[in-house]
């Protein structure tokens, strides 16, 4: 879906920029040599309505030219810079969380045309620890969002609910780095829940960086179903060069790279930076509005995203 509407915006941007152009460098000086004519076959001035008839572009012409610079602004804003998104699941939680409305800033990783989305400028390259917009790489066509885990190069392990990551080892660089557990600080249990099984709240310290992440003890890990990367144990990853591991925040609850794979560079659409609004949809099929009309707005969730 948003494919198609960058698809249209693009196309509706050229229409009337195209018009527009006509409009100032054609049409718009005809029309004023029409009225300079029409004013010198007349022995009396023209009063405001004729020089209005003469001068003013028909209704398409004139949508066209007010249209193109709000157009043109969202097309330039929407694609180079930043992005809204809405989150329709809980697999960030506690992150983000259903109803959060976050943005994306679309040049923290180069710049993308945005249809084809070839890169035509380099700027920068996601870190361990970021929250990544991508294009989910089994359907191209829908939006995922998770956390970057692992890095190109990295060998990464998820063994008994314990994430353990080993950074890729850069030419030239001896000793290597080693494996490392990613250690987690205790913080609640029961303000989120599964299934009717209270979830339990860490801190996860990742190198640099520190984030929420909810883990439901009260269920087995989904090893069976992990990728399986050819050479490898089940649940262990060598992230190949040029692509990268996400997960989602909630573990066992997050349909993401320990299932699928790897994330492509050229998937990447955005590091999610904040949220700029947050509802709540908590109403009932019985009740009398739609439930998809929020119940309320969480204002403690506007800020920036950890």
């Amino acid at each position: 879906m948003a494919a198609y509407f960058s698809l249209f915006l693009v196309v509706i941007t050229i229409v009337t920029g195209i018009v527009w152009a006509l409009d100032k460098f054609v049409y718009a000086p005809k029309r004023q040599l029409n009225l300079a004519a029409t004013q010198e076959q007349c022995s009396q001035p023209l009063n405001e309505e004729a020089v209005a008839k003469i001068t003013e572009p028909n209704a398409l012409v004139e949508t066209s030219v007010q249209v193109f610079p709000v157009i043109a602004f969202v097309l330039i804003l929407r694609s180079f810079i930043y992005e809204p998104f809405q989150i329709p699941s809980g697999s960030m939680m506690p992150t983000l969380l259903d109803g959060d409305f976050i943005l994306v800033n679309k040049f923290n990783y180069g710049l993308r045309e945005p249809v084809a989305r070839n890169k035509f400028l380099e700027i920068g390259a996601p870190e361990r620890g970021d929250v990544v917009v991508f294009k989910y790489p089994v359907q191209p066509q829908i939006d995922y969002i998770k956390r970057v885990i692992g890095l190109p190069g990295d060998r990464v392990i998820y063994r008994n609910k314990t994430l353990f990551i080993q950074p890729a080892c850069n030419t030239g660089k001896t000793p290597c780095p080693e494996m490392q557990q990613i250690l987690t600080d205790f913080k609640a249990t029961g303000e989120h829940e599964q299934m009717g099984m209270p979830l339990t709240r860490y801190d996860a310290h990742m190198f640099n960086k520190t984030h929420e992440i909810l883990v439901n003890n009260n269920t087995y890990p989904q090893t069976a179903r992990y990728f399986k990367q050819p050479g490898l144990t089940q649940g262990e990853w060598l992230v190949p060069e040029g692509e990268y591991l996400m997960m989602g925040d909630n573990r066992d609850n997050s349909l993401d790279g320990r299932f699928w794979g790897f994330v492509p560079e050229e998937n990447l659409v955005g590091e999610a930076v904040a949220i700029w609004m947050s509802f709540d949809f908590e109403r009932q099929e019985s009740d009398f509005l739609p439930t998809w009309i929020p119940s309320g707005v969480r204002f403690e969730r506007i800020g920036g995203i950890n």
